[in-house]
């Protein structure tokens, strides 16, 4: 009789560097999710495709947060939100697919007037943007001053009327509204928006500090590291997108001849390009932030503004057949400087 012994395969011989490669992998994963929120504005996409897609292409990019800029099924620019049912459920079940999250909305609305009527409807168009996100849990809102540059004096009484109303709203709600200063809007400057943002003494309000404007922040110096430290515990927001100093002769040519003064007659103009195509300090904005703990301050019990964590968004605009490569780049790129 033949006598069959069947014994035990041999175990695979212990891989100390695949198991240090494995351990190593959970901290960076564990370490992310202690940090900032990495964003991705889509309106580079959402030109180009359904809310579902470019819910999924950002996750397949590798980001797990969505910044919504104006969107003309959501809330466009200027007009009363929509967001229908139907659009509503589209965006919860691709984000239920695919883990990502919506970070933070943005919204552009004339709460700044200058006609009173246009400041009503934008308060209008406020108060239902907050129910939008209340419901949605997203618990940040990232805007504009949205007035007229040469209407300053109506337009800064015109905004703080709006903020009389609106301040209580968004304090009870529970969410953090942020504003950015903006080119050809009735601030322009990073340390007048910063001490608008500071006179309300308010942990439901922040500042948005958005790289491709800078150069209009200080007229032309392109000093990142002032303005982010005169911003201090208000800075909750940041926008990584590069642009060319409008101030320099002929980076932006414009015709006829005479409207070329130093970027601007009554207009203005700049980009949203990718990190190095154009002359933002970007050595000194990350070197910066890592010495304001921006990446963690908002986690600590002390936390100095509600809504969750500190945001930074990659905010590329207008060269979509370039996102392939420029989004995935960029989001290591503000892993490696900050986390």
């Amino acid at each position: 009789m033949a006598i069959c012994i069947i014994g035990r395969a041999a175990a695979p011989p212990y891989n100390r560097a695949i198991e240090r490669e494995a351990a190593l992998e959970t901290a960076q994963r564990d370490k992310e999710e202690k940090y900032m929120k990495i964003a991705f504005d889509v309106d580079v996409l959402a030109k180009q495709m359904s809310i579902n897609d470019y819910v999924h292409k950002v996750a397949d990019w590798g980001y797990k947060y969505i910044e919504q800029s104006p969107h003309p099924r959501i809330n466009p620019f200027y007009k009363h939100p929509l967001f229908s049912k139907e659009c509503q459920q589209e965006y919860k079940q691709a984000l239920k697919e695919t883990g990502v999250e919506i970070s933070s909305f943005i919204v552009v609305y004339r709460w700044s007037g200058p006609t009173e009527e246009q400041r009503q409807h934008a308060v209008a168009n406020w108060k239902r943007m907050i129910e939008i996100a209340v419901d949605m849990g997203v618990p940040v809102i990232n805007t504009e001053f949205s007035g007229d540059p040469n209407q300053q004096e109506i337009c800064n009484g015109m905004f703080f009327k709006s903020m009389e109303e609106l301040l209580p709203i968004i304090e009870r709600e529970g969410i953090r509204v942020e504003c950015q200063s903006h080119p050809y809007d009735f601030v322009e400057l990073n340390d007048e928006a910063c001490d608008i943002v500071k006179s309300f003494r308010s942990k439901n309000l922040g500042y948005v500090y958005s790289a491709s404007h800078g150069f209009f922040y200080d007229q032309g110096k392109g000093d990142v590291r002032h303005m982010l430290k005169y911003a201090g515990d208000e800075l909750t927001h940041v926008l990584l997108a590069d642009t060319w100093n409008q101030t320099k002769d002929c980076r932006y040519i414009v015709n006829p001849p005479w409207l070329n003064q130093r970027g601007r007659a009554d207009y203005t103009i700049h980009q949203h390009t990718a990190m190095g195509e154009g002359e933002v300090d970007f050595d000194g904005i990350f070197e910066t932030l890592r010495e304001m703990d921006f990446a963690n301050k908002q986690l600590k019990p002390d936390a100095p503004k509600v809504g969750g964590d500190n945001i930074i968004c990659v905010s590329y605009f207008g060269f979509p057949e370039k996102m392939e490569q420029q989004a995935p780049e960029a989001l290591e790129r503000i892993k490696r400087e900050l986390l």
